[in-house]
């Protein structure tokens, strides 16, 4: 779940973005799972879903790391792309076994939010992302 104010927006990285609607200061949680809101499912569970769900589901969620599970985000979360250079970091504090994303340096407002998709999703791979 979203912990900070945003908005999401065509994006120059690709197709909609997800962009800050308020300054965040670097070290800042920006997203953290929460159970009520967003989803945790196994790999086996997603033959499960027809043809058309299971391409929106792989889409947009990913094989956490630290649970080994797919995560599915239910708020504009999932429009975060992928950069080289990202302004966000995913890290694993030891209490956690789910990733929590963090600014890596201060975001101004209506900047793009990105992340590096290879430090929290084991399918950025197989989905082409470089």
């Amino acid at each position: 779940m979203l912990l900070v104010k945003t908005k999401i927006g065509p994006s120059k990285i690709h197709g909609i973005g997800l962009f800050a609607d308020e300054f965040i200061q670097k070290g800042k949680i920006i997203w953290k799972f929460a159970k009520r809101f967003d989803l945790m499912i196994e790999e086996k569970t997603i033959s499960e879903l027809s043809e058309p769900g299971k391409n929106f589901f792989l889409k947009y969620a990913y094989m956490d790391p630290g649970c080994k599970k797919y995560i599915l985000d239910f708020d504009n979360s999932r429009f975060m792309n992928h950069s080289k250079n990202p302004n966000t970091i995913s890290i694993y504090p030891a209490e956690e076994k789910i990733g929590i994303t963090i600014a890596s340096r201060n975001i101004k407002p209506s900047e793009e939010i990105t992340g590096n998709y290879h430090e929290f999703d084991l399918t950025s791979n197989e989905k082409g992302i470089l």
